[in-house]
């Protein structure tokens, strides 16, 4: 019969239907997604049909409201949405309240820097009014952004810190730490950012690599010093009379000198002298018997031109001896000075073993002061300038700056001994980018090492029990977070800002300050009402009310306001009582989620303060996640010009294909992220879509309630295909419960590359296309299919958040009957289907299949064969592979390996496969080499198979 006469069978075939489309058009289609979920308000369906359920909260963390969302938040926020969307669809209630830190430097600075000069005419309240309008522009803008990811939340009330409620929230959780004692007012050295004129907290320094200057400055022993030092042997009466005794020191900070009260010296190291000329100056100079060898490097003297005393005496003998002030003539403080002090945390790793110390301008040095009663002298001003308290030619110098006139002026008068630079890693502004520096101030301080009255313990103690008890993903983050508890100094709360919630404290004009738990609830009674520019606004006696009662000794009508405002973390530190509590969600909630550097941050010191209110930690689990990084593995940031612009990558990928992004790295680490990395995703996007399409396809006419085929009576493969998909819901159920999405992703692309299209899909191909419509092969096969679109939609909802409803609007017969997959249930293993005791069974089938298809692959290449269905095989097997490829099905197993026949040989000691090319005709329906082409006399051209279904049809 002539090619041109052949019969056309493809009107025969059960060819694949369906609506959901091959092109994914995500860009365009996602958005009208996303108006179709906002229309039918998706996220109070998802919350109606959950009411009742068990809890499961996740508490977000608030972005700052500033700017456009970037590639940080899109993996920050779409982490949290796979969290809950897989926990509300395994039956939790799993509301989720996004926030946004409203207050702040960030803000602020932006503000003023639009304003210009005409803030100088701005009131306080003016300023203030302008940053609440900034944050709530950009509240709005980046919820927008965020909903344009497929996130699901209450976006029309989220929480905000400068709600007057989240305000009066913050505050009684200030009012318990007052209650409890650990609120105090104290001149102490902090962290001061001169760019931005305001205290610091540890959480808001970034720490980058300079250069400082390294010097060797030499302290010269008063008369009495010098004797003593000769009493014990250090100097002899000769050195004295023609050379200068001194203290040598070392320090990394020549500004801090002007404030220098003290040098301190290790009790129990040990000191001797060394004596030598340079530049003309005889000296002999004491210094710690350790440090000799590197002292003597750094003065570049040589051998001959130095002398180490014999006699070597300890830190403790040299307490008490006096020096004079390299170029300070009269002390400034009225307390005691230049005095050596013993301290245990003086090292011989660096410098001279004597440290220079000013209390006012150093945390251990301030410890220092406190225990030899030295003044906590700072002469440094809000502008990083020096005071009138320094001498003249230091006066109103920037102290940023100002390193090189000190030394210049201590290498004139003879004092420096060595200089050189350093590199090493020193504390910056987060916000002005400037080096940051210790500054004595009044602050007010939460004191993690005061001890609650009804514990007897402290914070910092209940703080490193905490930890241990809270689940740390990855578990690296509980060592992480008490090494900086361990450390961490009591904690800087008040900030000298306009925009943020006012620290409630009203002061006498004799200096009384009012801060009780009283006082405070009273202020966030009347912050709830009128919000906190009411602080400003309002007098005392309207804040507190006529009734209020004070302690004896104050005055309602003499009070007076402070204007300090709360350092931001303390605002954001609150949100657990400010949100959950007051929704009515029992604390500690089930998990906190953000980047990595939230061990400083948000995660302490959320910790900290429910502690101190309630003797729990605000969190039950805590995940963190890495930064997004560029190809150098540097962070990505506007200002280094190598940032990824996530609005872009959504408008060119659409959402999904970020999310499937964000599912497929290891967020534990750091995330390399560019455009190409992102745009790779797109393959392993059309292969999962693919596979999505196919199964839809070929369940077309499929009605579950009367087609399918119970477990036991369907076909062999059939029977392994539902095993690996119980074993695939089983796999990522875990993956999903330990919060591994990298795991669930690559197991879901797998299955569906792998298991789905390079073997089952390829081999039933031929059943769903060419069996009879209704017959038990092909529902056999449709069940199969059925069940595992059903299953892979689901499991893929929290990831591919709009194309899992893609396909779920185009699946017909939903399970549970519901209109959104994001209302459904996650799938669960069927205890009846034992798959993994079948693993070793079709382990041995698929080891078999393999070694025919390597067979295969030989004649493919030598153009034997074009496809596999035009061979025939010849398996010699042993008898137990034999008797596994019999208990499969013999034509199973050809199906299996897509070939025209399989022929077996047993007994052989060990199984070869021969392949050829088969003898048989080809059927022109199905294009199998099968040996019934041509049995059936009326269609000579089909195989017997594809005759008897044409004669039914």
């Amino acid at each position: 019969m002539a090619d041109e006469n052949k019969t056309n069978y493809r009107d025969t075939l059960n060819l694949p239907q369906t609506s959901f489309a091959m092109k994914a058009n995500l860009v365009q289609r996602e958005p009208q997604m996303r108006k179709r979920w906002a229309q039918e308000n998706i996220y109070t369906q998802i919350r109606e049909a959950r009411l009742g359920a068990p809890l499961y909260i996740l508490h977000d963390g608030p972005p700052y409201a500033n700017g456009d969302i970037h590639m940080g938040h899109v993996i920050n926020k779409v982490l949290k949405d796979f969290v809950v969307k897989y926990r509300t669809m395994t039956g939790f209630d799993a509301p989720y309240i996004p926030g946004w830190d409203c207050h702040g430097l960030p803000i602020e600075a932006k503000v003023m820097t639009e304003l210009g000069e005409k803030v100088r005419q701005m009131s306080k309240t003016e300023v203030r009014r302008d940053c609440m309008k900034y944050a709530g522009k950009y509240v709005k803008l980046q919820g927008r952004q965020f909903q344009d990811l497929g996130v699901f939340g209450d976006f029309e009330n989220p929480y905000l810190t400068f709600k007057p409620q989240y305000e009066a929230g913050i505050l009684e959780v200030f009012a318990m730490l007052v209650e409890k004692g650990l609120v105090y007012r104290q001149l102490k050295p902090i962290h001061w950012s001169v760019g931005c004129e305001t205290a610091l907290a540890e959480a808001e320094l970034e720490y980058k690599d300079i250069a400082s200057p390294s010097i060797f400055v030499n302290f010269s022993a008063t008369e009495e010093t010098t004797a003593r030092l000769i009493e014990l042997g250090l100097v002899t009466s000769e050195q004295a009379k023609d050379a200068e005794v001194a203290l040598m020191i070392w320090t990394t900070t020549p500004w801090t000198l002007a404030a220098n009260l003290a040098v301190a010296v290790h009790p129990h190291l040990e000191y001797v002298s060394l004596s030598y000329e340079k530049d003309g100056r005889k000296c002999v100079s004491i210094v710690a018997a350790d440090r000799i060898e590197a002292v003597v490097a750094a003065g570049a003297l040589t051998e001959g031109q130095y002398t180490i005393s014999e006699k070597k005496v300890k830190g403790s003998e040299l307490e008490g001896l006096r020096y004079r002030h390299p170029f300070i003539e009269t002390n400034p403080t009225d307390k005691d000075a230049y005095m050596v002090i013993l301290a245990e945390y003086v090292t011989t790793e660096d410098g001279t073993g004597l440290v220079h110390t000013a209390p006012g301008h150093g945390q251990e040095d301030y410890v220092s002061g406190q225990r030899y009663n030295l003044a906590i002298y700072s002469p440094v001003q809000d502008d990083g300038s020096y005071d009138e308290t320094v001498p003249d030619w230091l006066r109103g110098e920037n102290v940023l700056t100002v390193d090189k006139l000190v030394n210049e002026r201590l290498a004139q008068s003879g004092r420096l001994f060595a200089h050189r630079e350093i590199v090493h890693s020193y504390p910056h502004c987060w916000r002005s980018k400037g080096p940051v520096i210790f500054r004595a101030t009044e602050q007010w301080f939460v004191g993690v090492d005061k001890e609650l009255p009804e514990t007897g313990r402290n914070l910092r103690a209940m703080a490193m029990d905490a930890v241990e008890k809270v689940r740390w993903i990855p578990a690296w983050g509980q060592k992480r977070i008490a090494g900086m508890l361990e450390s961490r100094p009591d904690w800087c709360i008040s900030r000298q800002r306009s925009w943020g919630l006012p620290i409630p404290v009203f002061v006498m004009p004799d200096g009384q300050t009012l801060l009780t738990k009283e006082s405070v609830m009273a202020v966030a009674a009347h912050v709830g009402q009128r919000g906190s520019n009411s602080w400003f606004t309002d007098s005392p006696r309207e804040i507190l009310g006529d009734d209020f009662a004070l302690p004896e000794g104050f005055d309602l009508d003499q009070l007076r306001k402070e204007e300090n405002i709360f350092d931001v973390w303390f605002e954001s530190g609150c949100s657990w009582y400010s949100v959950a509590a007051a929704a009515g969600w029992s604390v500690p909630v089930d998990l906190y989620l953000e980047g990595s550097d939230q061990h400083r941050g948000w995660f302490q010191l959320s910790l900290l303060p429910a502690l101190g209110a309630t003797g729990k930690p605000p969190f039950k689990s805590v995940l963190t996640h890495g930064f997004t990084v560029d190809e150098k593995g540097m962070k990505q940031s506007k200002s280094l010009g190598n940032y990824v612009n996530a609005q872009d990558e959504i408008a060119k990928y659409g959402s999904d294909i970020l999310r499937l992004w964000v599912a497929s790295v290891n967020y534990q680490e750091d995330v390399r992220c560019n455009d190409e990395l992102i745009g790779r995703t797109q393959d392993a996007y059309r292969k999962i879509r693919n596979t999505l399409r196919y199964l839809l396809g070929n369940i077309d006419g499929f009605e579950p309630a009367l087609d399918a085929i119970k477990y036991d009576r369907m076909f062999e493969i059939d029977k392994w295909a539902m095993c690996q998909l119980h074993k695939l819901i089983a796999d990522v159920t875990e993956s999903y419960e330990n919060f591994v999405f990298h795991r669930a992703f690559s197991l879901l692309y797998n299955f569906c590359t792998v298991e789905m299209s390079s073997v089952y899909m390829d081999v039933l191909k031929d059943r769903m296309y060419c069996d009879a419509y209704d017959g038990l092969s092909r529902r056999s096969g449709q069940t199969v299919m059925y069940e595992i679109l059903s299953a892979l939609v689901r499991m893929l909802a929290p990831i591919l958040a709009h194309t899992a409803e893609e396909a779920w609007e185009a699946m017909p017969f939903k399970p549970q009957d519901c209109a959104s997959v994001h209302l459904a249930n996650m799938p669960k293993v069927d205890a009846a289907i034992d798959y993994a005791g079948q693993q070793a069974k079709w382990q041995k089938i698929m080891t078999l299949r393999d070694e025919v298809l390597r067979a295969l692959e030989g004649l493919r290449q030598d153009k034997t064969i074009a496809s596999n269905q035009e061979a025939t095989v010849t398996m010699r097997c042993t008898d137990e592979d034999a008797a596994a490829i019999e208990a499969f099905g013999v034509e199973a197993f050809a199906a299996l390996c897509i070939v025209s026949e399989v022929m077996l040989e047993r007994s052989a000691e060990t199984t070869t496969v021969v392949a050829s090319k088969s003898p048989h005709a080809k059927c022109q329906r199905c294009w199998n080499y099968w040996p019934s082409v041509g049995a059936d006399a009326a269609r000579p051209d089909l195989c017997q198979r594809c005759a008897t279904v044409v004669a039914s049809a």
